[in-house]
């Protein structure tokens, strides 16, 4: 058993389409219409297409507003993102205007930043930390 597909809910497809593509990086890897007003559209990683597809689901399922706005209060990010240098993910994301509400930082073996995607969702990107 493997991981497929695994999915964050947006508040607009087409907007998160945009910021993941665009701004994030990611390729997309399925766009095709399954409601007059839903789409699925899924991304991958550039470095590995043939991999973990995400979902960009919307999130118009009553139960999905207040998980979002509760995790979201309290900081938690809803997804982590693998990347080989916080610090330079950081700093390329910034200059594009992407807003963090925590700036890179270690936490034992790890170092993670977490920014907002524009679509009612925090996002954390973390890298491994060299053995000392």
């Amino acid at each position: 058993m493997r991981i497929n597909v695994t999915s964050i809910f947006v508040d607009d497809q087409e907007k998160a389409l945009r910021f993941y593509t665009e701004i994030l990086g990611f390729k997309k890897r399925s766009d095709f219409p399954v409601s007059d007003a839903f789409r699925w559209i899924t991304v991958v990683s550039k470095e590995e297409p043939d991999g973990v597809e995400l979902s960009l689901e919307p999130d118009d399922n009553p139960a999905v507003g207040p998980f979002k706005s509760s995790i979201y209060a309290q900081g938690i990010p809803f997804m982590s993102f693998a990347v080989d240098d916080v610090y330079a993910e950081h700093e390329r994301l910034r200059e594009l205007g992407v807003v963090f509400k925590q700036e890179p930082m270690a936490h034992g073996p790890v170092t993670v930043a977490i920014f907002d995607d524009t679509c009612g969702n925090l996002i954390q990107i973390a890298h491994m930390n060299e053995a000392a």
